[in-house]
């Protein structure tokens, strides 16, 4: 029990961070800056990570082993349609939970291709994430590729700015129908097909 509060913890501070890093980037991103934003000291910030550099990555590999773990999920369905629908159901929870870790990868999909310094610590289209969505980064599958890219930002954009609204309940079956509309399942029983 103590150990999963500890987990829990963590990834509720490991999400703040994720939050002010996504928003401001890493090198202007002090370490007073993210005592503040988790409500300790700078001292007590590093008892607990030695550096900046550790919450970086930190939070960035609490984000891969959520990813880890949800798409582990999803892959007990198979590939298709319905696995589709799981995964963006996965997501979409995950990221109105964790708003901090997904505006973290939302900054990176922005910086595709960018020379931009963040670019290089940020991976958020890694591949188990394209694989879960059948997606070959090398492969010829444009559409797919774009699809699948369009359904993340969308899912980015749109979590976010459910919290920010402070309509996380009301927005989620929205925003899983907009997903799945980018990813070309339109959803008929959804009010707006």
């Amino acid at each position: 029990m103590a150990r999963a509060l500890r987990r829990e913890t963590d990834d509720r501070l490991l999400d703040r961070v994720a939050g002010l890093f996504a928003r401001h980037g890493y090198d202007h991103t002090s370490l007073q800056d993210l005592a503040d934003a988790v409500g300790l000291s700078k001292a007590g910030l590093l008892h607990h990570y030695p550096s900046k550099q550790a919450l970086f990555e930190a939070a960035r590999d609490v984000g891969r082993t959520h990813s880890r773990e949800l798409f582990e999920q999803a892959t007990q369905v198979p590939a298709g349609r319905a696995r589709d629908r799981r995964a963006v159901e996965l997501l979409v929870d995950f990221a109105l939970d964790r708003p901090g870790l997904i505006a973290l990868e939302s900054r990176a999909i922005s910086l595709l291709g960018a020379d931009d310094v963040d670019g290089d610590r940020l991976d958020a289209l890694s591949q188990h994430v394209l694989s879960v969505f059948g997606v070959d980064e090398g492969g010829g599958d444009t559409e797919r590729l774009v699809r699948v890219v369009g359904m993340l930002s969308a899912l980015a954009v749109l979590s976010l700015a459910a919290n920010q609204a402070g309509e996380k309940t009301a927005w989620r079956p929205h925003i899983i129908a907009t997903c799945l509309d980018a990813l070309g399942h339109r959803d008929p029983s959804h009010p707006e097909a």
